[in-house]
């Protein structure tokens, strides 16, 4: 290969093992997905013969599905809020505090990763429960009568999510707040300004591309996350990603439940777009 050529291809040989996995791993899945919402529903079959658009008719002309979307989004959108509400000045203390809080800091905030999801998930039903050690604690202390419901419902699912996906928000927020020169602050400060107005002008903004990536990554993940709702929600609060896994594992209706995903997929990303519009606007107004 003469230097022209290795010019002209070698980003792409680079960018080829990358481009292969991602073509096998989700561009190929996706397409099947795509295919399969348009099967016809089999009778003792994963499909059946022909295509059909009876699978997207189903979920637009039942609300049950229009209200379990709706619901998905909103524990997204509260999940989301509250893990930057806590992880934000998580986040700033680890980039601006002392070497060794930031050790230690570092292993609390990367300590839940080493707990598989499921063992985390079965951690806060114990916590959680009717009999649990939340509610036995307040009612041995007198503080309530009977048990507070903190299991089966919204809250106890983002409480159980935040838990989760915290360290997904505070690792891209602690990485931008990094690429701050602290110096932009000192002068701040220096002018005249106090350390809110400092904050709010300088490091709030420059902050914001890690804002961003930390709150997609949390809403993304927490729309598709099945484990935690499935045990924490049980049957009286049901997800997306819940009704999807019972319609193609439950009741066996592969057509079907690749129309839900791909709804929830579609719906998730028309959010993310928004999301990153209007945060790209305020960045640059």
């Amino acid at each position: 290969m003469n230097v022209a050529a290795k010019k002209r291809f070698g980003p792409l040989l680079l960018i080829a093992p990358a481009a292969i996995l991602l073509t096998v791993f989700l561009v190929l899945p996706y397409l099947n997905i795509v295919l399969m919402s348009f099967r016809m529903p089999g009778q003792g079959t994963p499909y059946g013969p022909g295509f059909t658009l009876v699978n997207y008719g189903k979920f637009f002309s039942d609300i049950f599905y229009i209200q379990q979307v709706a619901n998905t989004l909103w524990i997204g959108f509260v999940t989301t809020l509250a893990c930057l509400i806590l992880g934000y000045p998580v986040a700033w203390q680890l980039a601006r505090g002392n070497s060794a809080f930031r050790a230690m800091g570092y292993g609390l905030v990367l300590s839940p990763l080493l707990v598989g999801i499921v063992i985390r998930s079965y951690g806060w039903t114990i916590l959680l429960g009717n009999n649990g050690l939340i509610n036995r604690t307040l009612m041995g202390w007198g503080i309530i009568d009977g048990p507070l419901p903190l299991m089966y419902n919204a809250l106890g699912i983002v409480i159980a999510l935040v838990h989760v996906f915290l360290p997904f928000m505070i690792l891209p927020i602690m990485s931008a707040i990094q690429g701050i020169d602290p110096s932009l602050e000192a002068a701040a400060r220096s002018l005249g300004a106090s350390k809110a107005t400092a904050f709010r002008r300088i490091t709030l903004p420059l902050s914001l591309p890690g804002i961003q990536a930390g709150s997609i990554l949390v809403f993304v993940l927490s729309l598709s996350a099945y484990v935690t709702p499935s045990l924490i929600g049980g049957l009286r609060v049901k997800t997306m990603a819940v009704t999807v896994v019972d319609a193609l594992i439950d009741t066996f209706q592969w057509p079907f439940g690749s129309a839900l995903a791909l709804m929830l997929s579609v719906t998730g990303a028309i959010v993310v777009v928004i999301f990153g519009r209007l945060t790209v606007i305020k960045w640059k107004a």
